[in-house]
């Protein structure tokens, strides 16, 4: 195993109902690429990893009634899951569709300095990609936004 220290601190975990084809799906849509895959002796998937920059998720299946993708509960989802590009957003959000990604909000600036769209995946799951496209001091975020903040950097 890797050393810790190329490891980030907190990595989610995304399951599918087929995780093959989510790991097929996910190279192809978000440009993910596979760093760690596991499967047992009736090559089904154990455990499998993938990076994007310099983060880290799993991708695995429904391995008990707890665990589920949207796809198996009616769509629901209790999470989603923003992951930051360095480049062309909207060349990503393009991509994104071309591999069937289903987009729910298209790309636009936020108040914050962001540019982002929204997504799901086949099997349901919400993705937020981001792209810092200008700098915001936290004045300017508040007064934009009618919102106020703590804890800017």
């Amino acid at each position: 195993m890797a050393e810790s220290a190329s490891r980030p601190a907190l990595a989610p975990s995304v399951f599918y109902r087929d995780p093959k084809a989510a790991l097929e799906w996910l190279e192809k849509a978000f440009g993910f690429e596979r760093s760690m895959v596991i499967t047992d002796q009736d090559g089904n998937l154990a455990h499998s990893e993938m990076r994007v920059g310099d983060g880290l998720i799993y991708v695995g299946s429904e391995w008990t009634e707890t665990v589920a993708s949207p796809a198996s509960v009616g769509g629901k989802n209790t999470q989603s899951i923003h992951v930051h590009v360095q480049h062309d957003i909207d060349e990503h959000c393009a991509r994104a569709k071309a591999a069937g990604a289903v987009i729910l909000q298209g790309p636009s600036d936020q108040f914050y300095g962001d540019r982002t769209y929204r997504a799901t995946d086949p099997e349901g799951h919400v993705w937020v990609f981001g792209q810092a496209v200008r700098q915001v001091s936290r004045e300017e975020a508040e007064q934009a936004s009618g919102l106020k903040i703590e804890g800017w950097m």
